[in-house]
């Protein structure tokens, strides 16, 4: 049993060993970050590579590359290095409040309505937290781009991830009393054809009967489309045409009449919203801010899906 133990020991040594070697594309630069000698390195990484029977690296001159095989253990040994150290982390944080930088990546708007109002009400509780947000739509590599988490919309694209939903936002259609009276109000899904829709994408609006379930698949058309809810939301307060708006989202604009309704009978299809993390062993700051959010997103009455 000893002896068993020893070797994963040494069996995780190599895979930390793999991991530096595969992120610097080079035995030198390994040695250099874990203060070993480069001949240890590659003998570290020949031990590793007859444990597991494959070829990792292509060796030139030059540079080591990852094979394929290769690729597909850094995935595995990445999180799982990263998974050890953080619970180093986290021993150490039962011992101090959490502080320190979170990055994270947000949708836009979902952040302006929702996540600025969560982070003041934080700050009060974690001072010591700072966070570095980027809300840039071509969101953020959770696994490459140094990001602690990400906030997206929708189903996640990445099985690699942790997903955890936090929110389903319903959705309905918007547009100006002036857009209205000028272009007429649809009374069936059908005459959206002949309105000015602002859209996120090029794909039809599927519309749902409340009352009995019936859907009907519409190709709607129209001069814009943005893939910034805020962008649709001024052309629609502008009476350029319709678009589709989370229930609450832009809550004042409805409540003053500015946008209304649109189709009231017929529902949209619900976004879900997600909290993705590469792992799920997180570090403390991370994890007290997701826990804060989570709860948060109750009190400004998000349907929360369990």
């Amino acid at each position: 049993m000893h002896m068993r133990s020893n070797k994963t020991v040494e069996i995780f040594k190599n895979m930390h060993v793999f991991v530096e070697v595969a992120k610097g594309s080079s035995f030198r630069r390994a040695g250099d970050v874990l203060g070993m000698p480069s001949s240890t390195v590659s003998r570290r990484i020949a031990e590793l590579e007859r444990e597991v029977g494959l070829r990792l690296f292509h060796r030139t001159t030059r540079r080591v590359d990852l094979t394929e095989a290769g690729k597909t253990y850094f995935d595995n040994c990445q999180r799982i290095v990263q998974e050890a150290e953080l619970a180093h982390l986290e021993l150490a944080s039962l011992h101090a409040k959490p502080s320190g930088l979170i990055r994270a990546s947000m949708p836009v708007d979902f952040s302006v309505m929702y996540i600025s109002k969560v982070l003041t009400e934080f700050g009060v509780v974690y001072p010591d937290i700072q966070f570095a947000l980027d809300l840039n739509p071509g969101q953020s590599n959770l696994l490459t781009d140094g990001v602690d988490f990400a906030i997206r919309m929708g189903p996640p694209k990445d099985n690699h991830l942790i997903a955890r939903q936090m929110a389903t936002l319903k959705t309905g259609l918007y547009a100006s009393p002036g857009y209205l009276a000028q272009h007429g109000t649809p009374e069936q899904p059908q005459d959206l054809l002949a309105h000015q829709c602002l859209r996120m994408r090029d794909a039809p609006w599927v519309l749902t009967r409340a009352t009995d379930g019936h859907s009907e698949s519409v190709r709607v058309h129209g001069r814009v489309m943005a893939n910034n809810f805020g962008m649709l939301r001024n052309l629609a307060l502008a009476g350029e045409g319709i678009m589709m708006n989370g229930e609450k989202m832009f809550q004042s604009d409805r409540d003053s009449h500015v946008l209304v309704r649109v189709l009231p009978e017929w529902d949209m299809p619900s976004v879900p919203v997600y909290v993705l993390t590469a792992t799920r062993l997180l570090p403390a700051k991370v994890r007290v801010f997701i826990d804060f959010l989570m709860t948060k997103i109750n009190d400004v009455e998000l349907p929360v899906t369990p």
